[in-house]
């Protein structure tokens, strides 16, 4: 819904009284609530926290384009799948978030997204649909480089030898395929989901915690990568306590 903010519907199924608020940021939304929700934490503000996403963007395919142009202009599309996920955040006594970076290109917001639904353009079919050119998006990423993800490595004082798994973002395996080539991440540290379910969206790094998280021993590291229309890059360090 426009309004009010989704927190709420799910707030009144849960029967709860906490603060309920909306984050919106497109494929990075689920990281960045749970970095909001950590500095709410760490600033006292919040003793503990529920994270939520909930992504249809399949409802956001245009399945029966007019012509050519159209089938074109939502091509990159055509990957979504639908999907959700939820975790609680709270204090521990070692281990958890240990480290968050970002960095933000705003000026290529244009490259891809879903105009309608806000002031620009509140209703119409031609602005429901999801807009965008995949390898204008994919030429902008490699533009945009390894300069967040080099900086967590530093900080971490590790290879990636030291993260048991790499949660990332996943539009298409070729886009999969070229992150490990531009990073150098093993493939045996990433936990690949896009053949089976599609770009989920916010939910994948949720999707992809829940497979690994029972087989992850406590001390454990995961570094998070979130790949965002806008353009957004969030990492994340975690780890198991």
């Amino acid at each position: 819904m426009a309004e009010p903010a989704t927190a709420h519907i799910v707030q009144a199924e849960l029967g709860t009284r906490a603060h309920a608020v909306d984050v919106t940021n497109a494929c990075n939304s689920f990281v960045n609530g749970i970095d909001l929700a950590r500095s709410a934490i760490l600033a006292g503000r919040a003793r503990r926290a529920l994270v939520v996403t909930g992504e249809t963007p399949s409802r956001a395919v245009q399945y029966e384009p007019a012509d050519l142009a159209e089938l074109r202009a939502g091509f990159a599309g055509y990957t979504f799948g639908d999907a959700g996920a939820a975790v609680v955040v709270e204090a521990v006594e070692r281990g958890g978030i240990l480290d968050v970076d970002t960095e933000t290109h705003s000026e290529h917001w244009e490259v891809g997204g879903i105009p309608g639904g806000g002031s620009r353009h509140p209703r119409g079919d031609a602005y429901t649909y999801f807009r965008g050119d995949g390898h204008e998006l994919r030429g902008v990423f490699e533009k945009v480089g390894t300069a967040v993800i080099d900086r967590t490595l530093h900080r971490a004082g590790t290879d990636w030898d030291g993260f048991a798994k790499v949660l990332v973002h996943q539009v298409t395996v070729p886009y999969l395929e070229r992150f490990a080539e531009l990073t150098g991440v093993p493939a045996d540290k990433l936990v690949v989901t896009v053949p089976e379910l599609g770009n989920i969206a916010s939910a994948t790094l949720g999707v992809q915690l829940d497979r690994v998280f029972e087989g992850l021993a406590p001390g454990e590291r995961v570094l998070f990568v979130g790949l965002g229309g806008g353009i957004s890059i969030m990492t994340m360090v975690w780890e198991k306590s």
